[in-house]
């Protein structure tokens, strides 16, 4: 997602994106260390998701 559409969303819904990239960067990681990832530049792109959903749920929390 991108950042302008990560901010229409509301704090809960942003803390579900987050909890659900980092269980899909953790499963990435296991399939890598068994030999099944395919795609191993899906791992870079979901860590760049998770900084820009803690961006603005840190944005969010400072504006009030």
């Amino acid at each position: 997602m991108k950042a302008k559409e990560l901010r229409e969303l509301g704090e809960d819904e942003l803390l579900q994106k987050n909890k659900d990239l980092l269980e899909e960067l953790f499963n990435l990681r296991f399939q890598h260390g068994t030999g099944q990832l395919e795609n191993t530049m899906r791992i870079p792109k979901v860590k760049i998701e998770i900084a820009r959903t803690k961006t603005i749920l840190l944005e969010k929390r400072m504006q009030g």
